[in-house]
């Protein structure tokens, strides 16, 4: 067998081969962007940075007037940060949804994936877009005519939740930069973890060693599954008072082995001095990002209604 032996089994997402390659076992679908006859939303591939490879797909509605401004949605896809891609069917299809749903653009980003380029690469790539979306001088004219900077919101669902949650607190600590202001953060299913379980992950072992599996792939670190970058509760990390937003949106699954921790999250959102509006909805009898995979059930449908009620509500 020699090179094709498996050093390193990270189910159901990947495996490592005794020769260093990394096999992806979910996420490598892509569809092309294009006008998405379901919902009349049309797409297309950018490359923001030619030098890192980074890209995005951006998002319109249809748009009648040429004038019209309209919300901006950032959108971090999941995939446990080693994963999947903004050209993922699934992913595109649940973009089209929530743009026509929101009436929004959207730039879904195409960061590095690890283990190839490991934590903190996936957060810095993020940042980047972000700061392009506000300064870039070559960005897009979908971004440049059509957006509303006043309303621009961060979503994004698991892994790409945590991303959006770091990149708000980012905001705050960076440069005093009137431009780059974010209207609220929507966290689908994020995805906070730790190394002592709480909740359901007591009683679930197999899928609490499956989620410290992930997270030990993508960030190897000495901290033994405990990171402020994962775990946005242990002392130390920043607090969320910091938060630079004006609202968040927390979103969690009954039956996900990630609830607890996304229900912790709004918990201390509410204790802390933070002073915006904060909204946790959950969704019975359903798992992680379901409405990913399960796009057209009545629960996927209303998850998609709520994004869009928080982007357009004042």
């Amino acid at each position: 067998m020699g090179s094709s032996e498996v050093s390193l089994e990270v189910p159901p997402y990947a495996r490592v081969l005794k020769d260093g390659t990394i096999e992806r076992l979910a996420g490598t679908q892509v569809v092309p962007a294009g006008l998405d006859p379901q919902t009349g939303v049309l797409s297309k591939d950018i490359v923001i940075f030619p030098q890192t490879g980074v890209s995005a797909r951006l998002y319109r509605p249809n748009i009648t007037a040429t004038d019209q401004k309209l919300p901006l949605i950032v959108y971090y896809h999941g995939g446990a940060f080693c994963i999947a891609s903004a050209a993922d069917p699934l992913y595109h299809n649940c973009l089209s949804m929530l743009v026509a749903e929101a009436r929004a653009i959207a730039v879904s980003v195409n960061y590095r994936l690890a283990p190839e380029h490991p934590l903190p690469i996936a957060y810095e790539d993020s940042w980047a877009v972000l700061q392009w979306v506000f300064g870039g001088e070559d960005r897009d004219d979908w971004v440049k005519d059509h957006v509303d900077f006043e309303r621009v919101f961060l979503v994004g669902d698991s892994a790409g939740a945590n991303i959006a949650h770091h990149l708000a607190l980012r905001v705050k600590k960076s440069d005093p930069d009137p431009k780059l202001k974010i209207a609220g953060i929507g966290l689908i299913h994020p995805y906070f973890w730790g190394k002592d379980p709480i909740g359901r992950e007591v009683a679930d072992s197999f899928r609490k060693s499956m989620v410290d599996t992930w997270w030990n792939f993508v960030c190897p670190s000495e901290k033994e599954g405990d990171d402020p970058l994962i775990n946005p509760f242990l002392d130390g990390a920043p607090s969320l008072e910091g938060l630079a937003c004006g609202k968040v949106l927390v979103l969690v699954a009954g039956n996900d082995i990630l609830r607890d921790r996304g229900r912790l999250y709004y918990d201390d959102l509410v204790k802390s001095n933070w002073a915006g509006s904060k909204e946790l909805i959950e969704t019975e009898g359903e798992d992680h990002v379901f409405h990913i995979f399960n796009p057209n059930c009545e629960k996927a449908k209303s998850l998609i209604k709520h994004l869009g009620s928080f982007i357009n509500q004042n």
